[in-house]
């Protein structure tokens, strides 16, 4: 197994072109978030309602799908896997926008999880046999990009088109754009699997069986792996209840609407690259120089950072630390990406990466988001009928010191990482012989 072979300028330039597919993924995905100022009123949605429609009935279909998507992407042609993906969900992002009340955008947005889905575990797995293990937090850091950048640019979409014209056409505009993407990506061509093209002789397609088996092990002998999943899920609770950080602008922080959707878009965007370079180049320095996982390297910065965290929820909005927090949220979230993604792709063996992607997104959202903005959606609703004067601020405060649970799993993740990477290569090595 070689990591050190050069990246060639077509992997770059193919790492750009995802990276673009995934700003579209975040930027479809977070436009209901980012117009809830406009939406809830608009349907007569509850928090309740919001919270379903942005948690549940997304990431339910969104991570289950997912699991079934990681181990298709394990066995047939990726790039079309994509681009099937790409078309449907933008074509149901177009539909979204007819939505009339809480059913009629329920069901677009729980069939949009399941095009979603194709795009991540299908991604990373590309990315793991375009680049060496020794660049690989940089390339998934690279690829999570898409992420601020997504989150961002649909606030900006609600803060300059939304007011010109409404975010219905927003909804149709962006499916559009992303239908002519798709058939892009279905004239890519195919990455040669790297542990196909390194082994002695050919080798048959797994069944979905074998990869099931094949992960099941992975997970019952890598404590790193499961304290990275552990932690990554709690991180989540907190980007959860998130969704309803533009309500608790307007509503607990007196912004005007649109104004605060243009402020954070550019926020988040900034920060955003900057944690996600900081996180991916990062976490690969602090590895080569400390021998200890990239989870270590996220546990300093959740040690530095939760102070702030917790300190901006309660100070007035014209202040400094107000708009610091909001510029770490951004940058933290960033920084989360690359570390993880790339740790649990390096301790389990290469012919079920995709698989495990899968596997950590389920979690991430069924386990972290999903429960973090249904439940912060419920809390809302019952703090505002028993007269709470600051129903928002409570609900992000305790949420985000649940999330600070991450911080240990992080810790012992990256003290076990590389005697569980040495024991999944010294297997690797025996079956080879």
């Amino acid at each position: 197994m070689n990591d050190d072979h050069k990246v060639s300028t077509g992997s770059y330039a193919f790492l750009t072109f995802l990276t673009l597919l995934n700003v579209m993924n975040f930027v479809d995905r977070q436009l209901l978030a980012s117009f809830a100022n406009f939406i809830v009123p608009d349907l007569g949605l509850t928090n309740t309602e919001f919270g379903l429609l942005t948690g549940l009935f997304f990431l339910f279909f969104y991570s289950t799908a997912g699991l079934f998507m990681g181990a298709l992407a394990d066995t047939i042609n990726r790039t079309r896997l994509i681009a099937c993906g790409l078309a449907a969900w933008s074509a149901l992002t177009a539909l979204s926008g007819a939505a009339k009340g809480f059913v009629s955008l329920a069901i677009p947005r729980m069939f949009i999880g399941v095009g979603e889905s194709i795009m991540t575990p299908t991604s990373m797995s590309l990315l793991a046999d375009r680049f060496p293990a020794h660049r690989l937090g940089f390339a998934s850091g690279f690829y999570y990009m898409g992420v601020p950048i997504g989150v961002g640019a649909s606030l900006l979409v609600v803060g300059y088109l939304g007011p010109a014209i409404g975010w219905r056409n927003c909804f149709y505009l962006l499916g559009g754009i992303g239908v002519l993407f798709a058939v892009v990506m279905w004239f890519m061509p195919e990455t040669p699997r790297k542990h196909l093209a390194d082994a002695p002789q050919e080798t048959a397609k797994q069944s979905f069986r074998e990869i099931a088996r094949t992960l099941v092990t992975a997970l019952r002998t890598s404590p790193a792996l499961l304290m990275t999943i552990g932690g990554g899920v709690a991180f989540h609770f907190i980007l959860g209840a998130a969704t309803f950080d533009q309500l608790w602008y307007v509503e607990e922080r007196g912004f005007d609407r649109a104004e605060i959707a243009q402020i954070t878009g550019w926020i988040g965007i900034v920060a955003g690259l900057m944690g996600n370079l900081f996180g991916g180049i990062g976490g690969d320095w602090f590895l080569r120089r400390t021998g200890m996982g990239r989870p270590m390297f996220l546990f300093w910065i959740m040690i530095c950072l939760a102070p702030l965290n917790v300190a901006y929820r309660l100070v007035p909005p014209d202040t400094l630390w107000f708009w610091i927090g909001v510029f770490i949220g951004f940058f933290q979230l960033g920084c989360f990406y690359g570390p993880t993604f790339s740790t649990v792709q390096e301790l389990v063996p290469p012919q079920i990466r995709a698989t495990v992607v899968a596997l950590y997104i389920l979690l991430l959202n069924m386990a972290g988001v999903a429960i973090g903005v249904s439940a912060a959606g419920v809390y809302v609703d019952w703090l505002m009928a028993r007269g709470s004067a600051e129903p928002y601020t409570s609900a992000l405060l305790w949420f985000t010191v649940i999330s600070f649970s991450a911080i240990p799993l992080f810790y012992f993740a990256g003290r076990r990482y590389e005697q569980d990477r040495a024991r999944l290569y010294e297997k690797m090595q025996a079956a080879a012989v």
